[in-house]
């Protein structure tokens, strides 16, 4: 049924729950599970000379945090005896990168959370999930 199930993740306890599905599900079809996680984009300006933090520092922490974020994934992906190949991608908008490497890695399967959020906090807040819903082609799992 599903071959490449991909998990994006955020580092956030929701997230932990949608790659212990990602690997149930990847183990009874004997399916690979995969991560990626979205770093931000230094914030260039008019003022970029007065920023608080040097851009090639921006960049090394925002790296050093994805990198945790895919390496917890890859562990625990490890204790349940699965593969995970792991991916840090920067981004302006993290549901086009989610869309745009589940099709070049040949993803069958995306997983991700949702808090469920309704009403105005929903509208306000906006959701990635619900963004990659949006704009995918692929099948999406959300777990709440």
């Amino acid at each position: 049924m599903y071959q490449r199930i991909l998990v994006p993740t955020d580092g956030s306890d929701i997230t932990a729950k949608a790659v212990a599905t990602a690997i149930t599900l990847a183990r009874s079809l004997g399916a690979q599970v995969e991560t990626m996680s979205v770093k931000d984009p230094f914030p260039y300006s008019a003022i970029s000379e007065i920023q608080p933090i040097a851009p090639q520092e921006y960049f090394e922490a925002q790296e050093r945090i994805a990198r945790q974020r895919v390496d917890q994934v890859v562990a625990t992906c490890r204790e349940a005896g699965l593969d995970c190949p792991a991916t840090t991608v920067e981004a302006l908008h993290p549901w086009q990168a989610i869309v745009d490497h589940a099709k070049a890695r040949g993803c069958d399967l995306i997983v991700m959370a949702s808090h469920g959020r309704r009403g105005m906090s929903a509208l306000l807040l906006g959701s990635e999930t619900q963004r990659v819903l949006i704009h995918t082609t692929l099948p999406v799992l959300v777990v709440r």
